[in-house]
């Protein structure tokens, strides 16, 4: 379909990829991976047009259409959701004003035995086809199921483009860009403003296609479920690797030892060459094997190796003082925009050292209570941060706040204080701006780039406490799993709001959702949570969140009672007595459940590992086991939350 041959780009001394030939073909699912600021974007931009290459051609059928989605891009104000992702349409508006012509000259004309006029209806008959197999009888249909798909209500078609975020909008061009139909469409980071339900949606939408896809992403479930091919950007070339990324990230790890290996014999070669000639160099009865070790050495190809080498890739937070035992306490905490409700009656107890993940779908008050500790927005009912507690927070949008014209090593000098100051060079090498990559300017770095040193700038001050908000956006696999297992490391305690599922897996010990205005507690990992809401998908478990969430009505009724109650009679002394009592033993059984959960979670996990086997697959005291487990927690839980 697209055939791309001997490509070279060229932005400084050094090309940024250089004799690159591949084909794209029809139904094809391509991953376009390499390591941040190796040219995926700018690959992708070549492929839609937009940028022209130093040399070679890219080759395209001029029926073929291309759709392009970028990172970032200049987006509409003055429509509504549904006006503007109508205008995914204009072609299908177009062939309609073309069919409509034709059919009025064939209803005209009367010289029926005339080749013209068979010409005529042939060329009508093509047209409406095409117009037919475009789709363009169900399109409002059609246009409805992508928006719904992609996190919409029917209450937002009609509103405004300028009320929603930024995120919000890229789903419009990204619903629009879904239904042009294209023959090949080029997706890069299309996940980052998507929630996890909606990247499910994305999955299943691009797997069910008939178009070809070129996409560029850090969520590796997301091109493991998608993408059957990966291409590598590695040593300014491109490998096409014909496998899903799992598969391939064994195959380039076979490639990357065979390079090394290589290059461990053509330094051995090189050094052996140079130490001849270095020792009969003034020898006349050698100076013929000189001169010949000398061309041979003149003609050797060096051999590159690729630049990721996760033995150099550790981080580790610097010490900070103890915090108290629980850093964050909330306590019926509400937050309103106007008339509108995002969050209420959230009660949650955060302890110290424990990994928590916050999700849900977008808009249901993640990051709004996020700035509610952060204390960056008012709010009502109580929260409280607790002793020596030091937050380190990284925001979605943290990277789109630095200075454009600083260096990376000014950027990072610029905030450095005391001894940390000696380390700078260390910490940037950490995450992959070591040597020439420090002097680069801010503006000249890609999207996964900037992320990375809005990162740096977190681990400079001392903190107990980290709040990330979406911190996996634009990083690249390596820089994920280097992030990942420093946050293991991190003694204090961690927030995390995000829709990775792969980098949340191992990472959280429980999990916060978010769903109509409420927050449950999950403990366990993030497929723990799946596993405990007997889920299949994280869709499937919050739509059942959504079939259980109170009515406003009953809401108000509740809120009513309380008001009610608060005018009852106070408590006698006795009776205050009696119901701290009561508490006491309540919390009691709550700690001992908790226990209990936590013991048969435990052995649950052993179980999933063994029967994973294939030689413990037909144990049958195994899964009865692991039954009587699942049925056992069940119970417990079904207990923890009426105690609750």
């Amino acid at each position: 379909m697209i055939s791309i041959e001997g490509l070279k780009v060229e932005f400084g001394i050094k090309p940024l990829f250089t004799d690159v030939s591949f084909v794209i073909n029809e139904r094809d699912r391509i991953a376009l991976v390499g390591k941040n600021g190796a040219g995926k974007s700018t690959l992708l931009k070549i492929l839609a047009g937009l940028k022209t290459p130093t040399e070679g051609t890219v080759s395209i059928p001029n029926d073929c259409s291309i759709g392009y989605l970028p990172q970032v891009m200049v987006l509409q104000d003055n429509t509504t959701v549904r006006e503007e992702t109508r205008k995914a349409f204009a072609d299908v508006d177009k062939m309609k004003e073309k069919l409509e012509k034709l059919q009025k000259e064939v209803e005209t004309r009367t010289d029926y035995e005339t080749p013209s006029y068979m010409e005529l209806v042939e060329r009508y008959t093509t047209a409406h086809e095409r117009y037919m197999m475009m789709g363009a009888e169900s399109r409002e249909a059609e246009m409805e199921r992508t928006l719904y798909g992609l996190g919409f209500v029917r209450e937002d078609f009609d509103r405004p483009t300028c009320e929603f975020s930024g995120g919000w909008r890229m789903r419009i061009e990204l619903a629009k860009l879904l239904l042009h139909h294209h023959d090949v469409i080029l997706l890069d980071e299309p996940t980052n403003h998507l929630d996890i339900e909606s990247i499910q949606w994305l999955e299943q939408f691009l797997a069910n296609s008939s178009q070809a896809v070129v996409l560029v992403s850090h969520d590796r479930a997301f091109i493991n479920n998608v993408t059957n091919r990966t291409l590598e950007i590695s040593c300014s070339h491109v490998i096409d690797y014909k496998v899903k990324y799992d598969e391939y990230v064994v195959l380039r790890q076979e490639r990357r030892e065979q390079q090394l290996r290589a290059y461990e014999n053509q330094q051995k070669e090189i050094a052996d060459t140079k130490a001849f000639i270095e020792r009969f160099r003034y020898q006349a009865t050698k100076a013929i094997q000189v001169q010949q070790r000398i061309r041979q050495l003149e003609k050797i190809v060096p051999i590159e190796v690729d630049e990721v080498d996760t033995s150099a890739l550790r981080l580790k937070f610097p010490p900070c003082l103890r915090s108290g035992d629980y850093p964050i306490i909330c306590e019926d905490v509400r937050k309103d925009y106007g008339e509108k409700n995002v969050i209420h009656d959230v009660n949650l107890t955060i302890k110290r050292g424990e990994k928590v993940a916050f999700v849900g779908k977008n808009g249901e008050g993640k990051s709004t209570l996020v700035k509610c500790i952060m204390g960056e927005i008012p709010y009502e009912g109580g929260l409280k941060v607790g002793h020596n507690v030091q937050i380190g927070y990284f925001a979605q949008n943290q990277a789109q706040l630095l200075d454009e014209n600083l260096t990376v090593f000014q950027t990072i000098d610029n905030v450095a204080r005391g001894d940390i100051r000696l380390r700078i060079n260390d910490i940037l090498g950490a995450f992959m701006f070591g040597g020439e990559a420090s002097e680069k300017y801010v503006k000249f770095l890609s999207g996964g780039e900037r992320s990375r040193l809005a990162m740096i700038r977190l681990l400079l001050e001392p903190v107990n406490l980290l709040i990330l908000d979406e911190p996996t956006n634009h990083l690249d696999m390596v820089s994920k799993d280097v992030l990942k297992d420093a946050i293991r490391a991190f003694d204090g305690t961690v927030i995390v709001v995000s829709h990775d599922r792969e980098f949340l897996d191992g990472l959280v010990d429980k999990v916060y959702e978010f769903s109509g205005g409420m927050v449950r507690e999950h403990l366990g990992g993030i497929y723990d949570y799946l596993r405990n809401k007997n889920a299949q998908s994280i869709t499937e478990a919050l739509h059942k969140n959504d079939i259980i969430t109170m009515p406003k009505e009953e809401t108000n009724k509740t809120s009513k009672k309380k008001e009610k109650d608060s005018d009852a009679p106070q408590l006698s002394y006795e009776e205050r007595k009696a119901e701290q009592r009561r508490q006491n033993k309540l919390n009691k059984q709550r700690k001992t459940l908790e226990e209990q959960i936590e013991k048969l979670e435990k052995r649950k996990a052993e179980l999933d590992e063994l029967l994973m086997k294939p030689e413990n697959a037909a144990n049958m005291q195994m899964v009865n086991e692991y039954s009587e487990l699942q049925d056992k927690l069940n119970d417990l839980e079904e207990e923890y939350f009426s105690l609750e």
